[in-house]
């Protein structure tokens, strides 16, 4: 049997006094196997959020362990999951997060110069990735003259420029009109096609039927249900 991607088990976080109140997440337990495409879904304070920056490493649980891709994110300092970051993940965010003073080829290189990746083969490697996704004209282009769309294809370049084990979309589609929304869905599933792994966290069951093939939903901070996406709409 592979080796999980992402292995939880019995998580806890508490962001009020620790002894009191509920938990933002409680007890939680999830594994994620390579070449999966999961989504993570439920309403505004549900604790998908807090799942997800746990996986990340942005945030520490207060019990329980976290292990990604080998990797036992709950036991790293600031250096250390700053790194882990780099290699191990890449993050697409609802909002794009993307630089204006840089042009698209520069916005998706940093990453890995940041990783201590050579200048050329950076330059290659994010002209490969914008030529897949078919943004490759917009290239030398400044974000803020693509469209929502585009913009959310290169924050996707940008995220796979280190070839990270795990891609996790924090409401990827949030910020986009229905068109723009529904080509990142498509997106996404073809990424999982090819055998990235994909984490998609969002409120949306459209989303995660379009884009995954196993829905996790979350309600006041415990895993609810974990069923195929097709039949997530059922136990809502």
């Amino acid at each position: 049997m592979t080796t999980p991607v992402i292995e939880l088990r019995e998580v806890s976080r508490r962001y009020d006094d620790r002894t009191t109140g509920p938990p933002a997440l409680n007890n939680a337990s999830l594994t994620v196997r390579p070449g999966e495409a999961v989504a993570i879904v439920g309403p505004s304070g549900s604790g998908k959020s807090t799942l997800l920056n746990l996986i990340a490493g942005l945030d520490r649980p207060d019990a329980g362990t976290v292990t990604v891709d080998g990797v036992r994110v709950d036991r790293l300092g600031e250096a250390g999951a700053a790194l882990y970051r780099r290699t191990k993940i890449g993050m697409v965010f609802q909002f794009f997060h993307l630089l204006d003073d840089l042009t698209v080829a520069d916005n998706v290189v940093l990453p890995a110069r940041l990783a201590g990746m050579g200048r050329r083969t950076a330059a290659r490697r994010a002209d490969e990735l914008l030529d897949l996704l078919g943004i490759g004209r917009h290239a030398r282009a400044y974000p803020g003259r693509l469209s929502g769309g585009e913009r959310q294809r290169v924050a996707v370049a940008r995220a796979l420029m280190n070839k990270p084990p795990l891609l996790l979309a924090d409401e990827p589609t949030g910020a986009l009109d229905t068109a723009a929304g529904q080509d990142v869905s498509r997106l996404l599933g073809e990424l999982n096609a090819e055998g990235q792994t994909v984490v998609v966290v969002t409120h949306d069951l459209a989303l995660a039927r379009s884009c995954t093939r196993r829905t996790v939903r979350i309600a006041d901070g415990r895993i609810a249900s974990d069923t195929p996406s097709h039949e997530a709409e059922a136990v809502r």
